[in-house]
């Protein structure tokens, strides 16, 4: 099974020629078919185990998700295998149910969903349970008590410790409590197996704590109620949980009586650190969502994290909020908020199927018809939200396996069960503001405005203006916050006398020049003929580190690159890199 697990795909490249004009393909393989039936029956034998032990159904979740990665040319490298591998983990009760709930947040295949949250209602059936507190319940704790998991090795002893999402530490001692840098070698000798063990719930700590915050994120919409004891249960006393629970903002019910609250110090606390009293077995728990509460509370909690440094792993108190506006009244069925954005359109059905919507990609040959529309099913409300898509058909604007690269954007509806549209006003508040909030994520992740170096090599020439209006235009929901954000953050900078907010920019004064850096997308004109300059992000690199610099929220990438440019360019006479410092001195 580690071979399958291990195994590399062989990706092979060809050409071909047809009259005067050459085509080239690639063709990937993982598993031959002959190997792939052998792989399915070593899988399928692990239902002759009267137990499923855990190491081997993380083994199997990490397959089934190796499986259902795309390959040039082919797909999915193994669906029948990673078929099998959803099969086996159904039938693992509920630590097979907790891996099921990652893999529904990381495989991207509608129809992989779809069998995978079939199985969890399954599951959740035999239980008598819903299929929500199914995947409360499968979570494993993995020993961990307030994110910390202690193993002991004879005279030595290992601690795990979370220390950020998706990320943990393996810290070694002796008895004594003196620290060492590493595992000792006789750990290694006379503990292999146990010491190969604690690496794997090390892994299995970091995929698992990231998945259950995707799914907290997710969990905003539906507006869930926990009772007091599920709620301590599988949140604020579980070892995995709390780590992610203490750092929300929750509404604790009693009778009529509601209350919001934060874990500080051990103690559940209001907005103003009063302690809360009265919670008990009559408590139910909710979490907090901003777009039903007063400009005053959300103000008060935004406050309250930034005074005792609080990140939260997802956005909640800095959460955009999307009310109706006076035209999305006119025209009831629909919205137009977020039409005529042009996106990558890869780029957009990754982040759409990461966030549960459902997208087909449009290419370039005949289907009949060059619109698509992105959905997303709201079984809770009866409702399904679709966000409305166009092609972008300009010449070569594809890529080799016929796939437009570029998109246009529609309207957003929502439909009732019976297939017909509903008003918007009709439509809970919080949905369409979570509705919105994605659709404004897709656009403000996706966009050809967020690139920097889309006009400079080439772009699209008939969209040359939509970059430029987006690159440096009016702030969206998405923007707002994040300038919200900075307005707070830029005074405790180092770099706060030469950096202040300026109507939709955040401006540097360097020493050679002044720079306007947009808020929306990242982007930069330089004063005093807002000359353009193009500056891309070294993912692989760390020029300027902003690690060590607080942000109250997880997930904006385009907060930190702009951050991140500010310090570069406070600093502009130190910059060593060539392209940037030509365009610069070119006034």
């Amino acid at each position: 099974m580690l071979f399958v697990k291990n195994l590399k795909p062989i990706t092979e490249n060809h050409t071909s020629g047809y009259g005067v004009r050459e085509y080239n393909w690639t063709t990937s393989e993982y598993l031959h078919e002959v190997n792939s039936t052998i792989a399915k029956g070593l899988i399928w034998s692990f239902l002759s185990l009267s137990e499923i032990k855990s190491k081997y159904i993380s083994l199997i979740s990490e397959i089934a998700q190796k499986c259902y990665t795309k390959l040039p040319g082919k797909g999915p490298a193994a669906a029948g295998v990673g078929n099998a591998c959803i099969y086996v983990l159904s039938q693992a009760g509920l630590e097979g149910v907790s891996q099921l709930s990652r893999l529904k947040l990381r495989i991207k295949q509608s129809n992989t969903q779809d069998l995978i949250q079939k199985y969890i209602v399954e599951s959740a059936e035999k239980l008598g349970v819903s299929p929500e507190e199914i995947e409360d319940m499968s979570v494993s704790n993995y020993g961990l008590e307030n994110g910390e998991l202690i193993e002991e090795f004879g005279e030595y002893s290992a601690k795990i410790s979370i220390i950020a999402i998706g990320k943990t530490e393996i810290k070694w001692s002796k008895k004594d409590g003196s620290s060492l840098k590493s595992e000792p070698s006789v750990v290694k000798k006379d503990f292999a197996e146990d010491l190969k063990e604690l690496k794997n719930a090390n892994v299995q700590i970091q995929k698992m704590l990231s998945a259950q915050r995707d799914r907290l994120d997710r969990t905003l919409i539906q507006d869930r109620t926990w009772t007091w004891q599920n709620f301590n249960q599988y949140y604020a006393e579980h070892g995995l949980m709390s780590y992610l629970s203490d750092s929300l903002i929750w509404e604790f019910i009693n009778d009529d009586k509601q209350i919001s609250g934060f874990k500080l110090n051990g103690n559940w606390v209001s907005v103003d650190e009063g302690i809360i009293q009265g919670l008990d077995e009559k408590t139910s728990v909710k979490l907090w969502h901003p777009a039903n509460k007063t400009t005053d509370e959300v103000l008060d909690w935004r406050n309250f994290l930034i005074k005792n440094q609080i990140k939260q792993p997802i956005k909640q108190a800095f959460r955009e909020i999307y009310l109706l506006t006076d035209a999305e009244v006119n025209t009831r069925i629909y919205s137009n908020r977020m039409a005529a954005h042009i996106l990558k359109q890869h780029q957009f059905n990754t982040l759409a199927k990461l966030r549960g919507w459902k997208y087909s990609l449009l290419g370039a040959y005949d289907k009949g018809y060059e619109s698509e529309i992105a959905k997303i099913s709201l079984p809770k409300y009866r409702l399904r939200a679709e966000f409305w898509i166009s092609e972008v058909n300009a010449d070569n604007a594809w890529n080799d396996t016929g796939i437009w690269n570029y998109i246009s954007t529609d309207q957003v509806r929502f439909i009732d069960n019976q297939d017909n549209p509903v008003n918007l006003i009709h439509v809970p508040t919080i949905v369409f503001s979570e509705i919105m909030h994605d659709v404004d994520l897709f656009v403000g992740v996706a966009s050809v405005g967020n690139d920097p170096a889309w006009r400079d090599n080439g772009g699209l020439l008939q969209f040359r203006n939509y970059w430029e209006s987006y690159s440096f235009g009016e702030l969206g929901e998405l923007a707002k916050t994040r300038k919200e954000a900075l307005e707070r953050l830029i005074p405790r900078l180092k770099i706060a006398k030469v950096t202040e907010i300026r109507d939709k920019f955040v401006v540097v004064k360097g020493k050679i020049r002044t720079y306007k850096i947009h808020i929306g997308s990242g982007n930069i004109m330089m004063e005093p003929n807002d000359q353009y300059l193009c500056i891309v992000p070294d993912r692989s690199t760390k020029t300027i580190n902003t690690a060590d610099i607080f942000l109250p929220f997880e997930g904006d990438a385009v907060l930190s690159i702009i951050l991140s440019k500010a310090f570069l360019l406070a600093d502009d006479d130190k910059i060593t890199d060539s392209t940037i410092i030509s365009q610069i001195q070119n006034k």
